[in-house]
């Protein structure tokens, strides 16, 4: 595996502001810091429609990166904000585990995932959309393509599988050392787990959940159980039929955010 280091920097002009409120899902009001319009409250598209009730509180550190598109009617996004909790910053762009997660299996840099080499991306198989397709990879070392293979056909005397679908998750809930998925019901995500299981019990599918916790201060990450049981149960079914559950945590700066290392993921 490539031990390059897998990273998606930030702009360099990112603008600390001040959580006003958040009208709707996808957009916050914000009050800019320092500057000749320090004090300005403007409105910031928000990546990421998880509740967040815990991270935006009145107050809270933001950093917001300004539109390169001058006509967007939006003229910030909200990246960052800080952990009310202690010292250091959470990423907000749901979007942003995916692009690393795609530049990771780029560079064949996810041990867990070794022998198996990305096809595509979002892909879509039955009624749902998957964020990417590996196959078996046909350059890579046998024994650890071997290796890699068993790990995920678990049933005696089933085939090795051709095909992988990867879905990931992104984690912002932290409480108690433990990062939680999902921070508010998901109907969709629940729909993707069952869909997951069901085709794991066909020949020639292997399926594995990356949760990517988009913050470095937690241990492990689990079902948020009582936040939607059903999501809950769902995985504890995946799990059982032989959906491998993994996790990862990210090193979160100013100026980027990095894929780190391996931590122990499942329904709990």
């Amino acid at each position: 595996m490539s031990p390059d280091r897998i990273r998606l920097p930030f702009p360099p002009d990112l603008r600390p502001a001040r959580f006003v409120e958040r009208p709707n899902r996808f957009v916050v009001r914000a009050t800019l810091e320092g500057g000749e319009d320090g004090g300005q409250v403007v409105s910031a598209h928000l990546p990421d429609p998880g509740r967040l009730r815990e991270l935006l509180l009145p107050e809270a550190l933001l950093w917001l990166e300004p539109a390169r598109n001058p006509e967007r009617k939006t003229r910030w996004t909200l990246r960052l904000c800080r952990r009310p909790d202690g010292p250091g910053v959470v990423s907000l762009d749901t979007t942003l585990p995916n692009r690393l997660v795609e530049r990771a299996l780029e560079a064949a840099a996810l041990d867990e995932l070794e022998g198996w080499a990305l096809a595509r991306r979002e892909v879509t198989v039955g009624a749902s959309r998957f964020d990417f397709l590996l196959e078996r990879d046909p350059g890579g070392d046998p024994e650890a393509r071997g290796r890699g293979v068993r790990e995920l056909a678990q049933s005696p005397g089933r085939s090795r599988p051709s095909r992988l679908l990867l879905e990931v998750k992104s984690v912002t809930l932290v409480e108690g050392g433990v990062g939680l998925f999902p921070d508010a019901v998901t109907t969709r995500g629940a729909r993707h787990v069952r869909e997951l299981t069901q085709l794991t019990r066909e020949e020639g599918w292997a399926t594995v959940i990356l949760f990517v916790l988009q913050r470095d201060d937690a241990s492990e990450i689990r079902a948020a159980a009582s936040i939607d049981p059903h999501f809950a149960s769902e995985l504890q079914r995946a799990k059982a039929a032989g959906v491998r559950i993994l996790g990862r945590r990210c090193r979160v700066s100013l100026e980027g955010v990095e894929l780190g290392e391996p931590i122990p993921a499942g329904p709990g």
